[in-house]
């Protein structure tokens, strides 16, 4: 049986140039680097520089997805950009990756589901190639999360940064199997409940002001181990997978414990997943292509690879995706 596969043609990142060690922190929290590391394996973060925004770091992905591609805008019918940062509340921050990649036609648009973003915006993707609204659609995570951090408070402004990955899908003729490339099946879920988990404290149309994240950590640390494990079987299980057949587990980058007890709960071992957190810091959306475009980089992922993605955020909103690369 034929059937039509969104395929990775390429990818890319961007990583602002300021590099924020744990050490930074210590003159104004009562921190210090071991503090940050023993508890989330973060060494070092990037913020963006004044002035530089989500969309400056989105088109600086989107132009190296591009090249990795070997393709230019004028290839891309459509962007999907998920970010909890966007430069302005309207219109769509992907519109503006639109006119710096020269591209001229198709569609471009936002997703929010904070650090589930990403696979949001790949499940949406794949939905609008395989129905055959769109040929070649680049999805792509950013974010500037230093804009939205409490500077006071040591739980939360340690753990986060700022950059951006993209990745190129295209439609591809495949034959419906799990042998097949491209994006195989996906797992979608969210619960409003619990809201207050983690947030943000304001919006347009509660203060008017940008507001500051809040969270929960250890509430958030319980809950993201069974739910990420959960819906990363249920992605595999849909393609007639299990973990045994994950070549590389590309996780959300929140923190290293998170990580590890969740590939442990699968029963997948740390050697084959795709790691950065130590060097990015909680990127939300971002995390995931980013680590993506590290671990291709790094020549731990190949062509034919099967990887599991997987993320929780806010909402809680949580999700995962079995692709072959």
């Amino acid at each position: 049986m034929s059937v039509t596969r969104a395929v990775t043609m390429g990818c890319g990142h961007y990583l602002p140039e300021r590099v924020v060690e744990n050490a930074e922190f210590e003159a104004t929290l009562d921190t210090s680097d071991q503090w940050i590391r023993e508890r989330t394996g973060i060494e070092r973060r990037h913020f963006a520089a004044e002035g530089q925004l989500t969309s400056d770091l989105a088109i600086r992905a989107a132009k190296a997805a591009l090249e990795n591609a070997g393709m230019t805008g004028a290839d891309i019918d459509g962007i999907v950009l998920a970010t909890a940062t966007p430069d302005e509340t309207f219109p769509s921050t992907a519109t503006k990756v639109q006119t710096a990649i020269g591209m001229k036609g198709g569609y471009a648009f936002d997703v929010q589901a904070v650090c589930a973003g990403f696979i949001y915006a790949m499940t949406t993707a794949n939905a609008l190639i395989c129905s055959g609204q769109a040929r070649t659609i680049m999805v792509i995570g950013a974010e500037t999360f230093s804009r939205i951090m409490d500077w006071s408070d040591r739980a939360t402004c340690v753990l986060f940064g700022d950059g951006a990955g993209a990745v190129i899908l295209q439609a591809a003729e495949g034959t419906g199997g799990a042998e097949d490339r491209g994006v195989l099946s996906t797992d979608l879920n969210s619960d409003g409940q619990f809201h207050d988990l983690l947030y943000v404290d304001g919006g347009p149309s509660s203060t008017g002001t940008a507001g500051f994240l809040r969270m929960e950590g250890r509430e958030v640390f319980r809950h993201a181990v069974m739910k990420l494990a959960a819906s990363g079987e249920a992605a595999l299980e849909k393609s007639g997978l299990s973990a045994t057949d994950v070549d590389w587990i590309v996780p959300h980058q929140a923190n290293l414990r998170i990580i590890r007890k969740t590939a442990e709960k699968m029963g997948v071992g740390m050697e084959r997943v795709v790691v950065t957190v130590q060097d990015h810091g909680n990127t939300s959306a971002a995390s995931i292509p980013l680590a993506l475009s590290v671990g291709v980089a790094r020549g731990q992922i190949n062509r034919g690879d099967l990887l599991l993605m997987e993320a929780i955020g806010g909402g809680l909103a949580w999700g995962a995706a079995a692709v072959r690369w």
